[in-house]
């Protein structure tokens, strides 16, 4: 993972230093590109743990559609505990973009419109499968009409996927990057989905692609991150994912195998 080093390195060195919504205060670069080849391992963060099991869950609660943390997340992890309302609720976020993007068809026999829901994941798989050379594999989670009811917009806005020799790549765009907390979780978010759906399909996970827009570092972040800068990388893990849908995968059906890391780094979050 000295992809993720090198972008720490590179923000700390020419970061520039800017105010934030929370206050907190950042280091910050605009524009930033990191490719991880699964082939070579899975790729998570070695110089400190990262909780698999956590980025396992909240992906497998995106997938189920879901926007309440009572719904199978609380208990398990409590990443988003501190922006949801007294009912858990958190607005039309990724789960429900992604599964259950609004759209409004016009009924000629009422006369009026009804809504309906596209499943995005669900046609990107079908296109994977059926149309492997298109260009149009895109999951959006960024949607203009829904921002004001989300908690907080997306930050791993939008994904694409490409198929090439049996292979499947996928590329994100992430509008505004948490290097220390957020990046490692997605990076590992990303190619855990890349592989789960790279397996339905019959394909070898092949390179995740991250770009990122604004990616910043917070001032009270720092030291945690030159620490890491101190420590030398691990092998990287292998992932082993069972062969099934990837709306029917559980969080027994994934394993990471041989996870070798450096002890937790501790970081506040900003809210």
């Amino acid at each position: 993972m000295r992809q993720y080093l090198d972008l720490v390195r590179h923000i700390l060195e020419n970061g520039q230093k800017k105010g934030d919504r929370t206050g907190t205060g950042t280091l910050s670069v605009f524009g930033y590109q990191t490719k991880y080849d699964l082939r070579d391992g899975f790729p998570i963060v070695t110089t400190k743990k990262v909780l698999f099991d956590a980025v396992v869950r909240e992906l497998l609660w995106f997938l189920k559609g879901s926007t309440n943390i009572n719904d199978g997340l609380k208990a398990h992890t409590p990443i988003w505990n501190a922006w949801a309302d007294e009912h858990g609720e958190l607005g039309p976020i990724y789960g429900y973009q992604w599964r259950k993007w609004e759209k409004f068809v016009w009924d000629e026999k009422s006369e009026g419109y009804r809504k309906e829901h596209i499943d995005q994941i669900e046609a990107a798989v079908k296109m994977i499968k059926q149309s492997p050379d298109s260009r149009r594999i895109i999951v959006s989670a960024w949607n203009p009409a829904d921002l004001d009811r989300m908690v907080l917009p997306p930050c791993h806005a939008f994904f694409q996927f490409y198929v090439a020799d049996g292979r499947l790549d996928c590329q994100l765009y992430q509008r505004s990057a948490d290097v220390a907390l957020g990046v490692p979780f997605n990076i590992a978010s990303y190619a855990l989905l890349m592989s789960m759906i790279a397996t339905e399909c019959g394909l070898t996970p092949g390179i995740f692609v991250h770009t990122l827009g604004d990616a910043h570092i917070y001032l009270n972040h720092i030291d945690g991150l030159k620490e890491q800068l101190q420590r030398d990388c691990k092998p990287l893990p292998q992932l082993k994912v069972a062969q099934k849908s990837v709306l029917d995968i559980s969080c027994e059906d994934i394993q990471l195998v041989n996870y070798q890391h450096h002890s937790f780094i501790k970081f506040p979050i900003a809210v």
